[in-house]
This record gives structure tokens, C-alpha cells and sequence, in this order.
């Protein structure tokens, strides 16, 4: 059986002599070329990003992409005189992507050839082959969804976050409060299969029972009167998370079973879970069911089932592979409240 390669989430560029005619230190003035210019327009709008990892000074580099309008596509950019291939990892670690998702575009083949070298599963391109990017199967995801087209702006919007958490004096629960954070719960539709298929396939640590829908499955979920499909997305005072929470219930008689819940890594430092389990019990009581959630213990997801028993939920019944909770009515209102996200409902009807 041949393995699957991952799609391309990142091209990581050189600048002089790929990204334009020319070297900026030696006083050329390069123009970027058209084809480098329409290679970053149609993979940004497929959500795939952009990085620069190239050699000469930071400033002058980026005032030149400042220039000529294109800084601004460039989630991160590295610019020094050590190796390319330390550039590399350093955007692949900044951006949380794993190697095997990264390309890198030089001109220079002693360039790639580092680059290749110290790191495998980068997949390097030389730049007579940008005019080919837009029709590499490697740099065509499968699906293009709305959020794929606002990845840059979700990226870079998560940079000065972290630069302001950097930068701020106080305590974590403090900045947490400074955020602003507005949590907004409604139920999946078609457009958003592909993110919550995709939720459930990369988030392992924060999933309480570590189960994968395919899309075919979550649209049979969504359609069903028997189950309840929740999408949560997450934005606070710099911008948008995009959708970062998944939780599909099952409707048992009285009782509404939470069978999967599950958040993004991106916001586990954010202290949202309680914040969403709290929604999806309030939901589950409005309607005068009982909630429950299942657990299914893995070598990862301990937090998720340390979230569960925070918010109020008491282990009522398990076995060696399983645990059924039910919240406790008393210990979920004397609960800790997570006060510094305000949750809203994004369904018409409550």
C-alpha cells in the first residue's frame, strides 16, 4: 500500500534571485516576477501559507516585500546568514507545522541540497518550477474551505498575540481576561464537514474519546434527528481563531450523551473547554434532557477527561475501555466558571 503525502500547508521561499530577478544588498532593485507573484496569490487563496527563509539583513528584506505590497503574505520571515535549513525548522516549529507539510523554493541547488539534507521531509523546488506551483498535486488540497481562505490572516493574527502575551505584565489569568474572548457555539452545516473532519483526525490530546468522523459520517450526524453536531469557532480583541471546538451528542431517550468533544491544540493554553462543555449542558438542559459524556481513556487525552470532572461531570458507570459521566447538578453550579469567555449561541433558534 503507497503512503499518502501530506498536502503542502507552507512553501517557505527564498528572496534574490527566486522570488525576483536580482539581489536587494547589491543595490538591484528587483522586481518580483510575474510568476512568483501569481504562484502566492492562488496558493494563498487555497490556504496554503507563506514563509521566507532567505540570506542578508532582516530590514532591507522585508522593507523590499514592504515595497512591493507583498509583506503582508508572508506569515514569517526569516532572514540571516546561518543555514537555510535552521530557518526552515524555525518557521516549521513558529507555525506548529510538521516537516513533512513544509517546501522550500531556492534558486541555489547547494541551498536545497542543505536544506534536503538536514531536513528529509522537506520537499525542496528550484525556482524554475514556480511557474508550475499552482498545478502541483502537492500544492492542491483536496477541499478549499472558507477558513482555509483566512488561514494567513488566523496565522498572523496568532503572532502579535503571542508577541502582546509576551510583552504583557500580569499574570496568565490576567491576560486571559485582556483578550476579550467570544466563544460562538452553533450547529455544523455543509460548510463545515471539511474543518470538523479535520478536527477530528489532528486534535488527539483534547478528545475525549478519540474518535474520527469521515465527512460522509458527519453529514449523516448532522442530518440525524438522534444527534446533535455542534461547531465552535473562537475570536478575541486581535482577531479570529477560526473554528477550533467539535462536539457531536447522541439524544438516548431523557438523556443527551456528549460522544466526542474535542478543541483545537491551538487553543489549549486559552481555557475554553469548560467554556464549551458548560454550552453543551446548558443546550442539553433547555431541551430537559439529562447530560452525559462518554469517555474513552488514550495514551494522550487524560486533560480531557480532568476538564470533564472540573465542569461537574461524576464517573456513574466503566470498564477497561470506557467511562460514562453524568453532570452533577450540585457540583456543576459550584464549578469554576470560565468568566473570561463570553459564549454565544450562532443558531437561529436556541
Amino acid at each position: 500500500m503507497i503512503a499518502m503525502v501530506p498536502t503542502v500547508k507552507c512553501v517557505v521561499w527564498d528572496l534574490d534571485d527566486t522570488i525576483w530577478d536580482g539581489v536587494v544588498l547589491e543595490q538591484d532593485a528587483p522586481v518580483p516576477t510575474a510568476d512568483a507573484l501569481r504562484a502566492l496569490d492562488v496558493l494563498d487563496r487555497r490556504g496554503i501559507l507563506h514563509a521566507v527563509a532567505s540570506r542578508g539583513e532582516f530590514e532591507p528584506a522585508a522593507a523590499h516585500l514592504r515595497m512591493h505590497g507583498i509583506e503582508e503574505l508572508f506569515c514569517a520571515i526569516d532572514v540571516g546568514w546561518g543555514p537555510k535549513s535552521e530557518a526552515v525548522r524555525r518557521i516549521a516549529e513558529t507555525l506548529n507545522l510538521g516537516l513533512d507539510t513544509i517546501a522550500f523554493v531556492d534558486n541555489d541547488p547547494v541551498e536545497r541540497a542543505e536544506v534536503s539534507e538536514a531536513l528529509p521531509p522537506v520537499r525542496c523546488y528550484p525556482a524554475e518550477q514556480i511557474a508550475s506551483f499552482p498545478d502541483l498535486p502537492e500544492l492542491t488540497p483536496p477541499a478549499v474551505t472558507a477558513e482555509a481562505r483566512q488561514r494567513r490572516a488566523l496565522y498572523r493574527a496568532e503572532r502579535i498575540r503571542q508577541e502582546s502575551e509576551q510583552e504583557f505584565h500580569g499574570s496568565n489569568t490576567e491576560f486571559l481576561a485582556s483578550l476579550d474572548l467570544v466563544m460562538t457555539v452553533r450547529r455544523a452545516d455543509e460548510d463545515d464537514l471539511e474543518r470538523a473532519h479535520e478536527l477530528t483526525v489532528r486534535s488527539h490530546q483534547l478528545n475525549t474519546t478519540g474518535r474520527t468522523f469521515g465527512i460522509d459520517e458527519l453529514r449523516r450526524l448532522c442530518a440525524s434527528d438522534d444527534h446533535e453536531v455542534l461547531v465552535a469557532s473562537l475570536a478575541d480583541r486581535f482577531g479570529g481563531y477560526g473554528t477550533i471546538g467539535l462536539a457531536v451528542s447522541e439524544i438516548r431517550g431523557e438523556n443527551s450523551v456528549l460522544q466526542l468533544l474535542l478543541m483545537s491544540c491551538r487553543v489549549m493554553s486559552r481555557g475554553v473547554g469548560t467554556a464549551l462543555i458548560r454550552h453543551v449542558v446548558e443546550r442539553a438542559r433547555a431541551r430537559g434532557r439529562r447530560p452525559l459524556a462518554e469517555f474513552v481513556p488514550t495514551d494522550v487525552n487524560r486533560v480531557m477527561l480532568v476538564t470533564l470532572r472540573f465542569a461537574g461531570f461524576d464517573v456513574v458507570d466503566s470498564d477497561s475501555e470506557r467511562m460514562l459521566l453524568r453532570c452533577n447538578d450540585v457540583r456543576s453550579a459550584a464549578a469554576p466558571n470560565a468568566d473570561h469567555v463570553t459564549v454565544l449561541s450562532g443558531d437561529v433558534t436556541p
